[in-house]
C-alpha cells in the first residue's frame, strides 16, 4: 500500500518527510540488509537531501550498508561539492555522519560497469510501439546494482520531454542503465515528438521503461516527490508504479500550466542548475508547445558556456535539426548515437524537410556564453544575453510574449490542448 501526503493550496510542513519516512519505511523489512539508494543528479530540483538524511537516520542503525547511486543518465559525473550540493550536506558531513556510506556514479560509458538483465524483442516492442524502426533492444544496467540485498528510489516526478512524466522506474531506465535502451528511448520518444508525449502519462516510451524494469527482481520501493523548487506538494512511498502514478497525478495538477493563446516571442531563463544546452534543453522542450507558427523561443542563459559534456564533439559535427531532417538523411546520421540525434530534435523543436530545405516551426535562439560563431555552426539562432529584456512587466500574454523564470520544469500548454494520447 502506498503512503501519500500531498497538499495542492498549500506546501507540506518542513517535517513531512521525517514523518512520510518513519510512518512507511519498516525497519524491520531492511534489517541486517545491504540496501542501495538511487537518485538523481543535480539536474532535477526538489529535497532529495533531506530525503536522504531522514531515510539514513531512521535505516542507518540497522543495516547492513547503506550506500548511493547518482542516476546519471549520460551527464557528467557529480564530484564531491557536487555530491554534497545534491544531498544537502557538508563536506565535514561527508567524512563523519555518513562516512560509511559509499557514494557512486553511473558509468554508462563502462561496459564493465554493466550487467545485461534481458531483451525486449521486437515483436513485444511492436505492440508498445508500430514501427519499421522497432528492433530488439538489450536491457543492461548499473552491475553495483546487484551487489545490494535490495534498493529504494528517492526522486522527483515532472512532465518530460522523452516519458511523458520522470521518476519512478526512469531513474533505472535510463537512470543507470546501458546506452543500448537509453538510445532507444530517447529516439523513440524524439519520433513521437515531445508535445504529444510531454505530460503524457502513459505514453509508449513510459511503456518501454516499465517493460525494461520487468527484468528486475531485487525488491525495491520508490520514495516519489511533487514539489515546486522549494514547496513540497506531495509525498508518496510505496511499490514503485503505484507510487510513481500518484505523484504523476497530482504533478498533472502542480507542473502544467495554460495558456490562452499561441505567443510570438517567450523567453526562458534557464537556472544555474543546468550547466550546458544538453540540459538547458528543458526550457525549450516545456515551453515549445506556446510558441506561435513561426514564432521565436529564447532560451536565456549566460552562464552556460558548453553544449554539451557529455556528447558535445557529436552535436558539434551533426548540429540541431528537426526529426525530418534527420530521418530525410537517415543514412548519413544513423551511425551516431540516437539519444544525441534525439536531444537534437527536441532542442529545434518541430518543423518540416521538403524539397531539400528544412522548415523549423519556431525560431530557438540561444542567448547564452556561447558565441554567435558557435550557435551558427550548430544551426541555432544567437542573441546576446545583455540585449535580452529582463523585465517581467514588458512581457504581456494579451500582447504575445512570455517571460518565464526558472524555466525547465513547469509544461506551458495551449488552453484545451490536453495532448491525453500518444500518436
Amino acid at each position: 500500500m502506498t503512503y501519500a501526503c500531498q497538499s495542492l493550496d498549500s506546501s507540506l510542513s518542513p517535517h513531512a518527510i521525517e514523518q512520510a519516512v518513519q510512518s512507511a519505511i519498516d525497519p524491520n523489512v531492511y534489517r541486517h540488509k545491504r540496501v542501495l539508494l538511487i537518485v538523481p543528479d543535480n539536474t532535477r530540483s526538489g529535497p532529495i537531501g533531506a530525503c536522504f538524511k531522514s531515510v539514513y537516520d531512521h535505516l542507518g542503525a540497522v543495516v547492513s550498508a547503506l550506500d548511493v547511486l547518482v542516476a546519471l543518465g549520460t551527464h557528467r559525473p557529480l564530484d564531491q561539492a557536487d555530491i554534497c550540493r545534491r544531498l544537502d550536506i557538508t563536506p565535514h558531513d561527508l567524512e563523519s555522519t555518513y562516512r560509511h556510506v559509499g557514494f557512486f556514479n553511473h558509468e554508462w560509458d563502462r561496459p564493465e560497469m554493466l550487467k545485461k538483465v534481458g531483451v525486449i524483442r521486437r515483436d513485444q516492442m511492436r505492440t508498445i510501439y508500430d514501427d519499421d524502426f522497432v528492433r530488439d533492444i538489450p536491457v543492461s544496467i548499473n552491475r553495483r546494482l546487484f551487489d545490494y540485498d535490495c534498493f529504494l528510489i528517492i526522486g522527483p516526478v515532472f512532465p518530460h520531454e522523452v516519458v511523458g512524466f520522470s521518476g519512478g522506474h526512469k531513474y533505472l531506465f535510463p537512470g543507470i542503465a546501458g546506452p543500448d535502451i537509453i538510445d532507444f528511448f530517447h529516439w523513440l520518444g524524439a519520433r513521437i515528438t515531445n508535445p504529444i508525449v510531454n505530460g503524457n502519462k502513459w505514453s509508449p516510451t513510459r511503456q518501454v521503461v516499465e517493460k525494461a524494469a520487468s527484468f528486475i527482481d531485487l525488491p525495491h520501493e520508490l520514495i516519489a516527490l511533487v514539489a515546486l523548487k522549494d514547496q513540497l506538494k506531495g509525498i508518496f512511498i510505496g511499490s514503485c508504479l503505484e507510487a510513481w502514478e500518484r505523484a504523476a497525478d497530482l504533478s498533472a495538477q502542480v507542473h502544467i500550466r495554460h495558456v490562452a493563446k499561441p505567443l510570438h516571442t517567450v523567453v526562458g531563463i534557464a537556472p544555474a542548475m543546468y550547466e550546458d544546452l544538453w540540459t538547458a534543453g528543458k526550457v525549450m522542450y516545456k515551453l515549445e508547445p506556446v510558441v506561435a507558427d513561426g514564432g521565436r523561443l529564447i532560451i536565456y542563459a549566460p552562464h552556460i558556456q558548453e553544449v554539451s559534456y557529455s556528447h558535445g564533439d557529436i552535436l558539434r559535427t551533426i548540429g540541431y535539426h528537426t526529426r525530418d531532417y534527420f530521418l530525410a538523411n537517415w543514412e548519413t546520421y544513423q551511425h551516431y548515437p540516437h539519444g544525441v540525434i534525439a536531444h537534437s530534435t527536441h532542442v529545434k523543436g518541430a518543423g518540416r524537410y521538403i524539397d531539400g530545405k528544412e522548415e523549423p516551426r519556431i525560431q530557438v535562439v540561444l542567448a547564452t556564453g556561447l558565441s554567435e560563431r558557435s550557435c551558427r555552426e550548430i544551426n541555432l539562432g544567437y542573441s546576446d544575453p545583455e540585449n535580452i529584456c529582463l523585465d517581467a512587466h514588458r512581457y504581456s500574454q494579451e500582447q504575445g510574449t512570455l517571460l518565464v523564470p526558472d524555466a525547465g520544469e513547469i509544461l506551458y500548454r495551449l488552453s484545451g490542448n490536453l495532448c491525453e494520447k500518444s500518436e
